[in-house]
């Protein structure tokens, strides 16, 4: 395999995961992982690792961006991110009892769905009807969304931020741009954790396909987390949208390749 056709690859690759964290708070393993194992023919495991190692400092500059411009939650980020991560470990565990080959799939077409959707009804709410909701009960409902990101996170094995941006935005009513934020905060911790141990397990990648791809996935991501907080919310939600019906689609096309 030459090395400019890997550098293509990890270009591309890294550039759809970086604006689909950037913008929509989604894990890099859905756009890296499908674009490794169909181009560069690399283990699954292994790509799912790479995509993981790029998705922490994608999603940490992503966070900073976010925090600076004010649109990040982080006490009942952190609140949610513990239930994610203790019940992520559930999930996995009975995912491994059930038959689950072709669970992969459904937060791909999760994603084209949720395109459509920000296109379709655009998230309008504002900080201020936001922040109406009472401390205690924000509390409480990011445990209870936080058990269930991280079951279905576990179970299915990928899906994360498609759902976290989901939950928040369309059952706790948070404001799009602080949705993305906190929901990129949380991945930073649940992408370490879990490329981390993909590694530990499986050993290290390919040097240069894992550097380009955390190089191309962190320069999108930030790229991406600054036109975001920019934007206005009618805009990012367009924005938002399109990204992920083409991300969706593109991911769906690999899928049927391999």
């Amino acid at each position: 395999m030459s090395l400019l056709f890997t550098i293509i690859v990890t270009f591309f690759a890294g550039m759809g995961a970086g604006l689909g964290t950037g913008f929509a708070g989604m894990s890099a393993a859905a756009v890296i992982t499908p674009m490794l194992v169909t181009f560069l023919g690399m283990d699954p495991y292994m790509a799912v690792g790479i995509a993981l190692s790029s998705d922490v400092l994608a999603s940490a500059v992503s966070a900073y961006t976010y925090g600076k411009n004010k649109n990040l939650d982080i006490k009942n980020g952190i609140i949610m991110m513990i239930s994610v991560l203790m019940f992520t470990v559930v999930g996995s565990y009975i995912s491994s009892l059930v038959p689950s080959a072709t669970m992969g799939s459904f937060s791909v077409f999760m994603t084209f769905l949720l395109g459509i959707k920000f296109i379709v009804r655009p998230v309008m709410t504002t900080k201020e009807s936001m922040q109406g909701v009472s401390a205690q009960k924000r509390a409480i409902q990011s445990v209870i969304c936080g058990v269930l990101i991280g079951f279905i996170c576990g179970f299915i094995g990928a899906g994360g931020g498609m759902m976290m941006l989901l939950i928040l935005t369309s059952v706790l009513g948070y404001e799009l741009k602080t949705a993305v934020g906190t929901s990129v905060f949380i991945m930073t911790f649940t992408a370490l954790t879990g490329a981390v141990s993909h590694f530990a397990i499986g050993g290290m990648p390919d040097v240069t396909v894992w550097v380009l791809c955390i190089v191309f996935t962190f320069i999108w991501a930030r790229i991406a987390a600054v036109f975001a907080n920019r934007a206005s919310a009618k805009t990012l939600n367009r924005a938002t949208g399109v990204i992920l019906v083409i991300l969706g689609i593109v991911v769906m096309g690999f899928q049927f390749l391999v």
